[in-house]
């Protein structure tokens, strides 16, 4: 937790009603906020430099955005007085730091699937996302001096500096340059989560997967790294199989769940991923359990690349869905 703990909004039960209240520095739940304090007023506070994010475009606004830039998200309610002493004081801040770092609010009461996956209990509630993880946070409404230290921490430093250098060099096409820009860090920071990826891109690009998929056993495997493992895999197949007619194959036997798990892999392997689903989805049909479930856990990686919120991704899931169960 960051800092001392300021005024913040809890739940109280009172006989079978539940009631609002706020908690003082002292300990004391005083009652409901000021009705002066509109929802309206707070939306106004932080319209300009704040932008609302839901449930729905959680994982695009929040957790992929903050693997470019940090991503502060302050969890609010519209009948929490705290809330709305914190607003503006987060906006003047976000205001200094619109370059950097990206600022962004999610209403509780209207999007319960995010604030209860990041154990949001009082509020406000403010995290900081990078790289599709919290990395620090505090709770209740901290003066402003307080949250210009919490929003400087997230500043870039010297290292994330260089990382970004060599992202530079290889957007350029400067491949060699990245590289040892890349290396460099490394030699500082093994586990540095930006060199360890970009790095691995770049090998799996020219094909050096084994020092790639070594690189990437450093991080731990959240989304991001499971897609270039993924990837890295198909790529892997389509090399090894580039001599052979496995859409022949899967014809020839349509009854064979190997024969039609193989098509299925290669035409993943070219970025034909609903054709490639439909596959694996008849092998699983075939026979679920062959090879401990090869196809069933193809299709799920194919997820993972595709995104979870991804119209094929949900298509596939419920026919797999009814397949197995």
């Amino acid at each position: 937790m960051y800092g001392p703990r300021h005024q913040q909004c809890i739940r109280r039960e009172s006989g079978t009603r539940r009631t609002l209240g706020v908690l003082q520095n002292d300990g004391r739940i005083d009652g409901d906020p000021p009705e002066m304090w509109s929802e309206v007023g707070y939306r106004m506070a932080t319209q300009q430099v704040v932008h609302d994010v839901t449930d729905a475009d959680f994982q695009t606004a929040v957790i992929e955005a903050s693997r470019t830039r940090p991503v502060v998200v302050d969890f609010w309610a519209a009948w929490c007085g705290p809330c709305r002493i914190l607003g503006p004081v987060i906006e003047r801040v976000a205001e200094d730091y619109a370059d950097s770092i990206v600022v962004a609010k999610l209403n509780v009461d209207e999007n319960p699937m995010s604030s209860g996956q990041y154990r949001v209990q009082g509020i406000p509630a403010v995290k900081a996302f990078r790289d599709g993880r919290v990395v620090d946070e505090f709770t209740g409404a901290l003066p402003e001096p307080h949250v210009r230290q919490f929003f400087e921490s997230l500043l870039p430093s010297a290292t994330d500096q260089a990382v970004a250098a060599a992202e530079a060099l290889l957007a350029q096409g400067d491949e060699a340059g990245a590289e040892q820009a890349y290396r460099s860090v490394l030699g500082q920071q093994s586990d540095n989560r930006g060199a360890v990826v970009g790095l691995a891109g770049l090998l799996a690009g020219r094909q050096d997967y084994d020092e790639a998929e070594s690189l990437l056993k450093r991080l731990p495997p959240d989304r991001e790294v499971k897609v270039l493992q993924h990837r890295i895999f198909l790529e892997r197949y389509a090399k090894k199989h580039a001599g052979e007619d496995l859409a022949a194959e899967a014809q020839a036997a349509p009854s064979d769940p190997r024969a039609r798990y193989r098509w299925g892999l290669l035409l993943a392997a070219n970025e034909q991923y609903r054709e490639a689903l439909d596959e694996l989805l008849a092998s699983v049909r075939l026979n679920r359990n062959w090879e401990d479930g090869a196809a069933r856990k193809s299709m799920l990686a194919i997820f993972e690349l595709l995104g979870m919120d991804a119209t094929l991704t949900r298509e596939f899931q419920r026919k797999l869905e009814n397949v197995l169960f």
